[in-house]
């Protein structure tokens, strides 16, 4: 009989407990979360502490949920990349299942209680991960915490945010900071939260971290990576396996999908940030000031004369955020527009930097380390 383990994530005031019948899963969230969040084992009879997510390895379960689904009238829709197959019954429980991953995921709002059910631990111990933490976006949400669509980096407590759309330099901002001994908060996505003393509070949305081969390269981390790779480490799941391929075979070109408007990246781990690339991570700050970077090639970075306003796309919500389909009806719509509005004000507030950035790492961080501490 398999023993059961309970890991407890906590952000802010909120708290999700996952309970598992197989070690690698619970051992799996604390790696992920563990370098932004507090997270910590608990005993599996404390669990009724806090919200739970279970997350087992179960091949008998997970059949009687598959035909569950398939044998009811069922939506069909795409998550995680997967053809999956939802039902919702009169009570509001939702099943969902997606047969090609052996992945079964219920949700019964009444009792409050999150499954996920599969046959293998990496499938169970990455999904239900990604559900945990949708889990942990609601609470927080429901707190009156709002997400937004920015990179960041602290010092001293001290909070820079970088905004831009996708491709702006928002993660080639934050990193080249981080390289020079700023700790790394977030990549692309952080929550924000007024405190009542005329401050912004900053706290990580976890996530593995997207970086192209050529940034990667100018990072001086590419041989890093490959020597680790080659070691038979690995990086996270979701990379593609073309990616894989092309740092082992050497290759440090970008590598872009069929059609060349998307580029495949490395997919780099919370913890490989210190454990590969001897960052240092950051758990929260108090926003400082606000970047808003512009990329271009071979150009000297510099202070922009462009000025950019804030705007909807920079707020996490609705129709703004790029993430799974809410197939589990877990979280609200995003923060509310009060909320939204109190932390524009926040940020209307402080310095404001429009910037011009090249492609030398060290070039852009003694740019902006100077612009920044002027």
């Amino acid at each position: 009989m398999n023993t059961l383990t309970a890991t407890r994530l906590h952000a802010a005031d909120v708290n999700i407990t996952m309970v598992s019948n197989t070690p690698a899963v619970t051992d799996y969230a604390r790696r992920y979360f563990g370098s932004w969040w507090n997270v910590f084992e608990v005993p599996p009879s404390s669990m009724c502490a806090a919200p739970v997510v279970f997350a087992d390895v179960d091949t008998n379960q997970y059949a009687t949920l598959q035909t569950l689904v398939e044998t009811c009238p069922h939506e069909e829709t795409t998550y995680a990349k997967a053809a999956t197959l939802v039902v919702r019954d009169t009570e509001g429980t939702i099943t969902a299942v997606s047969p090609t991953q052996q992945l079964a995921y219920r949700h019964e709002p009444a009792s409050g209680r999150l499954s996920v059910i599969g046959i293998e631990s990496g499938p169970v111990a990455l999904a239900a991960a990604r559900i945990a933490r949708d889990a942990m976006r609601a609470l927080l949400l429901r707190e009156g915490w709002t997400l937004l669509h920015a990179s960041a980096v602290t010092d001293n407590g001290r909070a820079v945010l970088t905004f831009g759309e996708k491709g702006a330099g928002k993660t080639t901002t934050a990193l080249a900071l981080a390289h020079l001994g700023w700790r790394l908060l977030a990549n692309d996505r952080i929550f924000v939260h007024p405190d009542g003393k005329g401050r912004l509070r900053v706290l990580p949305w976890p996530s593995a971290a997207a970086i192209g081969l050529g940034l990667l390269d100018a990072l001086d981390w590419y041989d890093v990576a490959r020597n680790r790779l080659q070691a038979g480490e690995t990086l996270h799941p979701t990379q593609h396996p073309d990616v894989t391929e092309a740092v082992l075979a050497g290759r440090r070109e970008p590598l872009w999908e069929p059609g060349g408007k998307r580029e495949r990246k490395v997919q780099i781990y919370p913890d490989q940030f210190a454990d590969w690339f001897g960052l240092k991570l950051a758990t929260g700050g108090l926003a400082q000031d606000v970047l808003f970077p512009r990329i271009q090639h071979d150009a000297a970075p510099a202070v922009d004369d462009c000025r950019r306003a804030f705007g909807d796309a920079d707020f996490m919500h609705g129709a703004t955020e790029d993430r799974y389909p809410d197939i589990l009806g877990l979280a609200p719509a995003g923060s509310s527009s009060d909320a939204r509005r109190s932390v524009a004000d926040h940020l209307a507030k402080l310095p404001q930097h429009t910037v011009v950035l090249g492609h030398d790492p060290a070039a852009n961080a003694a740019f902006l380390h100077r612009l920044l501490n002027e």
